[in-house]
């Protein structure tokens, strides 16, 4: 089930569309460049001791090859992506579908996992809302996206580039939600026990040309409603590296890449749950729930 943002709306900022046509394209060869998919699926299962439940109905929005699913060993996952060829795990149901329009029964989930997708949802309070409602009573979302400052040098110098070539400018990066601002999306959404966290991963590259093909491998080419629709100029991407090279290396002379990961989880909400623990006093991981992935 999918469905076909348009520029008319003011709320669709991403062309969905041209994110399915990406995704499709890159699905086949995506294992050459998931470094940073499974890095975060790592992380996302770590992140969290102390969750005692026994799952059994799980969903994984955004699925890619499936790298979190794996780390839950004999639990069966239903693998959703807008990408018909991400949904080609054998030993999963696949579903092909938006995480903007959700196909499941109110209360017919366990658990419900997301690992770097939903930075590309137009309606993210609207997404979470489903997510809520698709859960039963002390169900669990969990989830990971980019955000905050993530490719904040990529920004910059792509910037300086088109306004030193062009002397204006066209967006080129997505904007990414604050972690500010996470929790109070879980509460709009209906969620109990909202829990919010961060991690800052810096990646080194040759150049900023690896670099843009990494992400064009990763599936997370520009695909906002108002991105510049031409070819971009090798001028313009040399440039941008020569700004890159300049500003933002190492001793080695490799460029730093940002990348902030916001991580979520909440709890569709039951009388049995607990109330929240004054902040910092939480203390919560997968490890216990799924065992060591080892």
């Amino acid at each position: 089930m999918t469905k076909t943002s348009t520029p008319d709306n003011p709320s669709n900022i991403f062309d969905r569309a041209a994110l399915r046509r990406n995704r499709d394209r890159i699905a086949r060869k995506f294992a050459d460049h998931d470094f940073m998919v499974r890095e975060v699926a790592d992380r996302l299962y770590d992140k969290y001791p102390d969750i005692n439940r026994d799952f059994t109905r799980i969903v994984e929005l955004g699925c890619h090859g499936g790298e979190l699913s794996r780390l839950l060993k004999d639990k069966f996952v239903i693998h959703q992506d807008l990408s018909r060829n991400f949904t080609t795990a054998k030993d999963a149901v696949r579903v092909q579908g938006d995480e903007e329009l959700l196909p499941y029964l109110p209360e017919s989930l366990d658990l419900v996992l997301s690992n770097l997708s939903l930075h590309w949802v137009n309606d993210l309070p609207g997404c979470l809302a489903q997510i809520k409602q698709s859960l039963k009573p002390d169900g669990l979302f969990l989830g990971a996206l980019f955000g905050g400052e993530s490719l904040t040098e990529l920004r910059q110098c792509l910037l300086e580039a088109e306004m030193n070539i062009r002397g204006g400018a066209s967006p080129r990066v997505s904007p990414f939600v604050d972690v500010r601002d996470a929790g109070s999306l879980l509460q709009r959404a209906g969620f109990a026990l909202p829990v919010v966290d961060t991690d800052r991963i810096t990646v080194t590259y040759e150049n900023a040309f690896k670099l843009m093909q990494e992400l064009q491998g990763m599936g997370e080419s520009n695909i906002l409603h108002k991105r510049f629709k031409g070819l971009t100029s090798p001028r313009l991407l040399t440039e941008c590296a020569k700004v890159y090279q300049q500003k933002f290396t190492d001793h080695r002379g490799r460029i730093n890449v940002t990348f902030d990961i916001v991580y979520m989880m909440g709890w569709a909400p039951h009388e049995s749950q607990q109330k929240p623990l004054k902040p910092g006093q939480g203390k919560v991981s997968l490890t216990d729930v799924f065992g060591d992935k080892d």
